[in-house]
């Protein structure tokens, strides 16, 4: 009976530590196109049942990229998860072969569903948006260190908010040229769109965080913008359902949207006697 192999990959900003079942010796590869290539040919030789990476802030990006390019299934998963399951099968300690041991042992016992990695396009969509909300997160800091300024500072901080605006203008063309040119986004952001609330920046955040909007059922897909309602329930007692988890960037655009929508006549529309 052929033996199943899971590997996971605990990464950091220098180093690739790979642990090729959750019992054997860690190899460390460096986080270079050197050590991805040298990991892809190790790793293409033992064909793994599934790689497992934890999302680092995209330090993880090229090594999985690689690795799926070349055939290989490959997920990337919430740190949280493999922190929490670390913690469940008693494991406190935090080192980098651990966590690699941690990993390789969450991909044998979760085995996470594979789901295909964004191609190039998209993570340089992605790193657009993700930029655009630092730049409005930068704005709103400085709007309110304004309130409190001297008057020393009153200018600088505005002069500095003005050329923040000018950035985001900028790149909020950047993103809608970006989609405009892509025929498949550009009738995925007309859909999106048709929807009363939602605008380009919403789109564009659907489109680069939640690509499985309309591959997967309704369910799952609030399951992965964090908008599923969770049971809290044990015995005869009945909690309250609550929303949780999920991805930020994806919640937080909706909420904005489904605000937005409440201001027009419709479904959504707040009653005129709550206004």
């Amino acid at each position: 009976m052929e033996t199943k192999v899971f590997v996971g990959v605990d990464v950091s900003k220098d180093s690739l530590d790979v642990a090729i079942g959750p019992e054997k010796d860690i190899i460390t590869f460096a986080n270079d196109q050197k050590g991805v290539d040298a990991l892809v040919k190790k790793l293409s030789r033992i064909d793994p049942q599934l790689t497992v990476f934890e999302s680092t802030g995209g330090y993880e990006l090229m090594a999985a990229s690689s690795l799926a390019g070349a055939g290989l299934p490959v997920v990337i998963v919430n740190p949280r998860q493999v922190r929490n399951f670390a913690k469940a099968t008693g494991i406190l300690a935090k080192t980098d072969a651990i966590d690699a041991r941690v990993i390789a042992h969450f991909a044998e016992a979760v085995k996470p569903d594979v789901r295909p990695l964004k191609d190039r396009a998209t993570s340089e969509l992605t790193a657009r948006v993700t930029r655009r909300r630092q730049i409005v997160e930068m704005i709103v800091a400085e709007s309110n260190r304004l309130k409190l300024a001297n008057k020393r500072n009153i200018k600088d901080i505005k002069d500095h908010i003005r050329w923040l605006q000018k950035r985001l203008d900028k790149i909020e063309t950047d993103i809608g040229k970006t989609i405009q040119n892509s025929p498949i986004w550009r009738c995925k952001a007309d859909i999106l769109q048709s929807v009363p609330g939602i605008g380009p920046i919403t789109s564009a955040t659907l489109i680069c965080d939640l690509p499985e909007l309309g591959l997967l059922s309704r369910k799952k897909i609030a399951m992965l913008a964090g908008l599923a309602p969770l049971n809290c329930d044990s015995g005869k007692f009945k909690g309250r359902r609550r929303i949780w988890g999920g991805r930020g960037s994806v919640r937080s655009g909706l909420y904005m949207a489904t605000l937005a929508a409440t201001r027009y006549k419709g479904i959504l529309s707040t009653p005129d006697c709550c206004r």
